[in-house]
């Protein structure tokens, strides 16, 4: 490790702070600038992970080339191919011309990737395709392209656990794995708070000409590497902000300084980036069974309004039969009863069929507490807003009224 290679980088790109952690970042960013292996930056919302892809474009071969940063969770899942892969005019509705993508504009160039793991799995797959071949199709488009991009991609998500639940290729995460760099959350750096929160005090009493820049007593410079700053580096920076104009004293105390950080917080991460997958959460998997229950229940609904009318009208056609022929015995063969008699013009179930019926009456008593159970939390969700509620749960402003109505939920 070249301290003073290190050193220059940190002046050259604006980074605050000497943890071993950054510091072992940054040097690993430098080493495999000179190659084209890919890269995968791993770490919390908000440390600061776009950084070092432009270390590493800005030493690596392809310096002169183009550089762009693609923010993957924010283009549309309808686009990202397009945008990314480039598209043939007419091979969409808005597609008034050729587009020639990302990888296209940046052939010799590098692609920062941000937010990697919220790619669409269709997407992952072009994706893995132009890794290994440098080969693409636009979209519309029949005619294999060439590229040479190096890609390096950054990520917030657990990504073993997003491989697990099948929403991340495993052969895509190794490809993109190569070489991995972890950037370190902020509450693991130690004193580089308090340097980074006297780097924005200064930066933001410059910007706004205010009388002079904020600084910290030694109870509110304890208090501030107590805190755990579940949003890093970039909730440093905001709350350094708020107090440089919204406080009246330039010397903050713990006094001051709480009321400020927030504690309403419970956790102090906002993903998880280890690969303990124990505390996996099935609220969503819970809530489309419950959906399914709910199809489930209504087309349970139906085919028993449609047994009835078959029966009512089979009913009708033996009262016509006995009508005609005077007796059952001179009835057709088509119409001889199987498990059922007639006593006084009366219809009498045999006991096979009244058990099947009381299991489908138990059956469709769980069925209906578990829907009434659902529609209970989506209102409690929604505060009660029936609007809202239904659209949650995939059905109409009436069919959820008449539901309520049923269960007694008015």
């Amino acid at each position: 490790m070249d301290k003073n290679e290190i050193q220059r980088v940190k002046a050259r790109y604006n980074i605050i702070g000497n943890c071993d952690t950054l510091n072992r970042a940054i040097d690993v960013a430098l080493q495999v600038a000179p190659t084209d292996l890919s890269v995968l930056i791993v770490g919390e919302s908000g440390v600061g992970k776009e950084t070092l892809p432009r270390i590493i474009h800005d030493n690596s071969p392809r310096k002169h080339g183009k550089y762009f940063a693609i923010n993957c969770g924010s283009i549309p899942e309808g686009t990202i191919d397009s945008e990314l892969f480039g598209h043939e005019k007419g091979s969409f509705t808005g597609a008034i011309g050729e587009s020639e993508g990302y990888f296209g504009i940046a052939n010799n160039g590098t692609l920062f990737l941000d937010e990697v793991g919220e790619l669409p799995l269709a997407t992952q797959a072009r994706l893995l395709r132009v890794l290994e071949t440098g080969e693409y199709i636009r979209v519309g488009g029949q005619e294999i392209r060439k590229t040479n991009v190096r890609i390096v991609a950054a990520t917030n998500v657990n990504m073993q656990r997003a491989i697990s639940e099948r929403r991340f290729r495993e052969d895509l995460y190794y490809r993109l794995n190569t070489i991995p760099i972890q950037m370190p959350p902020l509450r693991e750096r130690g004193r580089d708070i308090l340097l980074l929160f006297a780097f924005f005090a200064r930066e933001i009493a410059d910007k706004y000409q205010l009388p002079g820049r904020i600084t910290l007593t030694p109870d509110a410079e304890a208090l501030m590497l107590k805190y755990k700053w579940p949003g890093n580096v970039r909730q440093l920076k905001n709350l350094t902000e708020q107090m440089s104009i919204m406080s009246e004293r330039r010397e903050i105390d713990a006094d001051i300084l709480s009321q400020f950080i927030p504690h309403d917080r419970e956790t102090t991460q906002l993903a998880t980036i280890g690969h303990d997958n124990k505390n996996h959460q099935y609220e969503n998997e819970r809530e489309l069974l419950f959906k399914i229950l709910y199809e489930l229940q209504n087309n349970m609904g139906d085919m028993r309004r449609e047994l009835t009318d078959l029966r009512q009208k089979f009913d009708d056609q033996n009262k016509g039969a006995i009508a005609s022929h005077g007796t059952l015995g001179n009835l057709p063969s088509t119409l001889d009863p199987i498990d059922e008699k007639e006593t006084n013009g009366t219809r009498r179930t045999t006991i096979e069929e009244a058990e099947a019926e009381e299991i489908s009456d138990n059956e469709s008593l769980n069925l209906d507490d578990m829907v009434r159970q659902n529609l209970v939390k989506a209102l409690e969700r929604h505060g009660g807003n029936r609007k809202k509620a239904a659209q949650e749960l995939g059905i109409s402003d009436r069919t959820l009224y008449r539901r309520l109505k049923q269960y007694g939920l008015e």
